[in-house]
């Protein structure tokens, strides 16, 4: 499978579980009593960031593989290293400027991130035996 097909499929997949995953996460709030609009926000925020943060992470490991490819494993793995540096920056500074803001509940706006593993795992899980990852 081309390698921009597959990067788009596992981001479909993640923002399909992030949606899942919020709108539950927004159901438990409810449920606590604790909903509000700044608990909507943080939840649609953090979903949309996690499929974001996801989708880039995705991209650089696709080209850092092509450079991998090419003989320029350094090169690969310069590209990973100051991707992460720079998503984890971006990501830092998007969240902290939305709950400074008071427009997002903190833990709604920062759950979200951590449902991507389970989200891949899960999918993995329900893969198809013939599927291929690649």
């Amino acid at each position: 499978m081309d390698s921009r097909k597959l990067v788009w499929q596992e981001t479909g997949i993640v923002a399909l579980g992030q949606a899942l995953c919020v709108g539950v996460m927004l159901g438990i709030f409810a449920l606590l009593g604790k909903f509000d609009r700044a608990v909507l926000l943080g939840g649609i925020f953090g979903g949309l960031l996690a499929v974001l943060n996801f989708f880039f992470m995705a991209v650089s490991a696709m080209m850092a593989a092509d450079k991998a490819e090419n003989q320029n494993v350094k090169g690969g793995q310069a590209t990973v290293q100051i991707s992460y540096l720079l998503r984890l920056a971006v990501l830092f500074l998007i969240l902290f400027a939305l709950v400074k803001s008071g427009l997002c509940n903190v833990i709604a706006a920062v759950l979200p991130l951590l449902f991507n593993r389970p989200i891949l795992s899960i999918g993995e899980f329900f893969r198809k035996s013939g599927e291929t990852k690649a």
